[in-house]
């Protein structure tokens, strides 16, 4: 994920133009308002100079009342100019921050998990929040205010060329000194943010992890070491950030210093050339009046530069996530792929008569990115029949999670094939094979949603009756009834109104609701009690007769039904069988089985 090391302006404004794009019409309606504005505004100098010149030293009191008349107007008119300004560039600043938002959110949900195991979570929703947070007045400024200053200098400057050459002289000497600091502080001002927006992301990652673990925190009274941490880190981020103000604020200071010293020499000058007779005092008013335009038109834009420097660290990271590439992707997004027919990756999955591979592995190894040393699957071989249930045993890490996690193509094997009803699964859409897979994992998610919700989202066009005969085959109904608003109940985050066994019965749900051809159960009755299990056991061997299930479960009541039971150690099969005949011809399974008979007795 690089970018550029030194991202400019420019590299902001390019970044941000396709965003902006979309609402040209609008953008150039607010062009408008801002072109009537500037009009107005430099108008209003030349009416100075008149009511000076032919009002109060002509003592002309009729053409000083439609003198002032017109400046009435031209005010009226300034006016307009911004309301349509200002209405129309707020209306495009707050759309295209929302689009950025929503490209950055589309854009992890491609991601693969190898990805989020290398980034950390509260990082990548700093981006998502924060650095775009920064990105919202860049627009305003960068296309609006700047613009906006920019041509009220260039109309300034012409009208100061119209009034005296000697004096535009002076103010094209002077504004060389103003630009200068602008380049050499913005520079600074830019790695700082940069770094602000990295030590922000930092605190925030650090606080979002503790505050998911807080029961762990008091459990172990680690409150204060926690505070201790949060606090290192946030004023970190404070010293970085008051630097970066320091130091925006002295590129402010300094060049409204020097342009308003600038203005002081040229009433000097000016005024010297007034008692002279070389020019009016209304000359020099509306002299004076420009020159103080392009003074003002200079710091703003100034501070419009300090900004875009500040942004363009925001602008960076969101470019780096964006630029991140998932290293899992369907056949059609995927060159190296081309050459496999199109229709591949949308067929269906066709279906096949019982007794036929659904599943099978073939000499698959595979390592997990973050632990490439370690061989999580070492040259493993396995198949699973059309309608077959299998059930995978073993001890911890040897590999269990992983064929679940291959399967739903979460990773790819760094070598083998698997296949899937004959086909490799790489040549499958994502949407398409995922669509045909139902999971059930040993730590079931629960969305801050309603029950309801959080069943239907096995399948969302379902209707209240599936959802609700779902619940009942899950033993979700029970517990339902006793929640404050049923199954409109808000679940909070993470389910924190539930235990951990009804999450998991909500869990079994959502894949009951589901219905597709293939069950994957990880551990699906771990949180479960006796009485739970045994109810939600019948549910889950009821609708795994009906699809193509793999089982992941260390309990000897969720196997021993299976059709078959596969043996696992350290990423190999190392048995497979009944339960009965694994007993006598698996050691491994043997031990395995022994134990867990002698924690039930106890």
């Amino acid at each position: 994920m690089t970018i550029s090391k030194k991202p400019q302006q420019a590299a902001t404004l390019a970044f941000m133009w396709p965003f902006v794009k979309p609402y040209w019409k609008r953008l150039l309606f607010a062009m408008f308002g801002l072109a009537l504005a500037a009009a107005a505004v430099l108008a209003i100098g030349e009416g100075l100079k008149r009511v000076i010149d032919q009002g109060f030293a002509a003592q002309n009191v009729a053409q000083l009342d439609k003198i002032l008349l017109v400046m009435c107007a031209l005010a009226l008119a300034q006016g307009v100019g911004v309301y349509i300004r200002f209405s129309n560039i707020a209306w495009i600043n707050n759309r295209v921050v929302n689009d950025i938002r929503q490209k950055i959110y589309s854009h992890l949900l491609t991601l693969s998990p190898a990805f989020f195991e290398k980034e950390r979570v509260g990082d990548v929703l700093s981006r998502l929040s924060n650095d775009t947070q920064v990105l919202e007045g860049v627009v305003s400024s960068a296309f609006s205010w700047a613009l906006r200053n920019l041509v009220m200098m260039l109309g300034a400057l012409v009208m100061l060329a119209i009034t005296s050459f000697k004096l535009l002289g002076l103010v094209l000497i002077g504004t060389p000194l103003i630009i200068a600091p602008v380049v050499i502080l913005g520079r600074r001002v830019q790695r700082l943010a940069k770094a602000s927006q990295d030590r922000l992301a930092e605190a925030l990652a650090r606080g979002d992890e503790t505050i998911h673990a807080v029961r762990t925190v008091q459990a172990y009274a680690r409150e204060d070491f926690e505070k201790q941490r949060f606090s290192e880190r946030i004023n970190a981020l404070f010293s970085n950030a008051a630097e970066r103000e320091r130091n925006s604020a002295m590129l402010t200071a300094i060049v409204i210093v020097l342009a308003f010293v600038g203005i002081s020499l040229i009433l000097w000058i000016g005024g010297r050339d007034v008692l002279a007779g070389n020019m009016t005092a209304g000359q020099l008013s509306a002299f004076v009046f420009y020159a103080v335009i392009v003074a003002t038109a200079v710091g703003a834009i100034a501070e419009v530069f300090g900004q875009l420097k500040r942004a363009a660290g925001a602008s960076e990271r969101i470019r780096e996530l964006l630029a991140a590439v998932s290293e899992i992707r369907s056949p059609a997004e995927n060159t190296s792929t081309a050459s496999i027919n199109a229709s591949l990756a949308t067929d269906a999955l066709p279906p096949l008569d019982k007794g036929k591979d659904a599943v099978s592995f073939n000499n698959v190894s595979f390592s997990y990115p973050t632990r490439a040393q370690t061989k999580s699957l070492d040259s493993f071989n396995f198949s699973v029949k059309q309608g077959e249930v299998v059930a995978l045993v073993g001890p911890s890490g040897a590999g269990k999670s992983t064929v679940f996690q291959l399967l739903l193509r979460f990773y790819d094997p760094q070598s083998g094939e698997i296949r899937l009803n004959g086909r490799a699964l790489r040549e499958y859409d994502l949407t398409t094979l995922r669509s045909k897979m139902a999971l059930v994992s040993q730590d079931p998610v629960i969305f801050s949603d309603s029950l309801f919700e959080n069943v239907r989202y096995g399948r969302l066009e379902a209707t209240k009756e599936e959802v609700l005969a779902a619940c009942a085959a899950a033993h979700v109904t029970e517990f339902a009834e006793q929640l404050p608003q049923g199954f409109d109940t808000t679940l909070g985050e993470r389910g924190v109104l539930l235990s951990g066994g009804q999450r998991q019965r909500v869990a079994i749900a959502r894949a009951i609701l589901a219905d597709r051809p293939i069950l994957l159960l990880d551990e699906a009755t771990s949180a479960l009690d006796s009485e739970s299990e045994a109810l939600v056991t019948d549910a889950l061997e009821n609708i795994a007769r009906k699809h193509t299930t793999l089982v992941i479960a260390h309990r000897l009541s969720t196997v021993q039904n299976a059709d078959r039971i596969v043996v696992i150690d350290e990423g190999r099969v190392v048995a497979e069988g009944t339960h009965a005949e694994l007993m006598q011809s698996s050691p491994l399974y043997s031990r395995l089985a022994t134990l867990q008979l002698q924690a039930y007795d106890l």
